[in-house]
């Protein structure tokens, strides 16, 4: 049946009105995707922001900690510095001591005692020969080793050094250690300080200058640093420290009699003599 007039502006109107619902439905969809796309970009930008901030605080605080890290090390070096000036007006040793002490050891023996001190950090100690021995030169059965912290420990006897009185040992562990300072450079005059234990006293210091330098001793080799810093019996072995906190000499004797007539091993002698034990012992260079 045919459609009647009105009928076809009816569904021509409905046609119209579909077809105009499709294109607002699409002008509206493609709106939507274009803002979302905008919020996107949007989002997107806000987030390369907040991580580029977030590698501008990352590099600001690794700045920052390595500032603060590079400001400890200045202010230990400052503090090492007034340590250095205060021994040097010879005011105060004591930042010095409290470092040096920790390489100080005191050595027992069924024949006698002294003092010794750590050269290497792998446990090796230097001290005097006549330290481990009896009057007639016998070597002593046992030798303890009694450390900073009063740990007692057995050590192995590695060799020694007739003429300058030099013994090398070794106890088990790692330990901190001194340095020798170039004697070619002691001046008469400098601060320093003898530490040992006479009288079985424990790390007893003694402080004075250099008397002079290039001394005869019993070996009749000008190899010893005169000193007026005490030495009492117990010192022998232990070491005689410039404003540096570097050992300068080994406590070796005293003048029987005379005051303040000291004499320590100059430490070029104590790194030569060392070194000759440890090769032939143990064929390497200690220090």
């Amino acid at each position: 049946m045919a459609l009647k007039k009105h009928h076809k502006i009816i569904l021509g109107s409905f046609g119209s009105l579909v077809i105009l619902f499709m294109i607002n439905s699409s002008i509206l969809l493609y709106l939507l995707f274009i803002k979302q796309s905008v919020d996107y970009n949007s989002l997107n930008q806000k987030i390369t922001d907040v991580q580029s901030n977030i590698n501008t605080l990352t590099e600001e605080f690794i700045h920052t900690k390595e500032t603060l890290s590079s400001l400890d090390i200045q202010l230990g070096s400052i503090s090492q510095e007034m340590d250095l000036l205060k021994a040097s007006a010879g005011e105060d040793f004591s930042g010095i001591i409290e470092d040096v002490t920790k390489s100080v050891v005191t050595i027992k023996t069924n024949v006698g005692q002294g003092t010794g001190f750590v050269i290497s950090d792998e446990g090796y100690i230097v001290t005097n020969a006549h330290v481990l021995a009896d009057e007639f030169g016998k070597l002593a059965d046992s030798i303890q080793i009694i450390t900073y912290e009063q740990k007692i420990i057995y050590a192995d006897f590695i060799g020694y050094h007739a003429i300058f009185d030099i013994a090398l040992l070794q106890i088990q562990g790692s330990y901190d250690s001194l340095k020798l300072a170039d004697s070619d450079k002691v001046k008469i005059g400098e601060n320093v300080i003898a530490i040992g234990n006479p009288f079985g006293l424990k790390f007893s210091v003694s402080r004075g200058i250099v008397s002079n330098t290039n001394q005869f001793g019993p070996s009749g080799i000008k190899a010893y640093i005169q000193t007026d810093a005490a030495l009492n019996p117990g010192n022998s072995g232990g070491p005689l420290i410039n404003k540096e906190g570097k050992v300068i000499g080994i406590n070796n004797f005293k003048i029987s009699g005379g005051e303040s007539l000291g004499f320590a091993l100059e430490s070029n002698y104590i790194k030569e003599i060392v070194n000759e034990i440890s090769q032939q012992v143990l064929n390497q260079t200690l220090i």
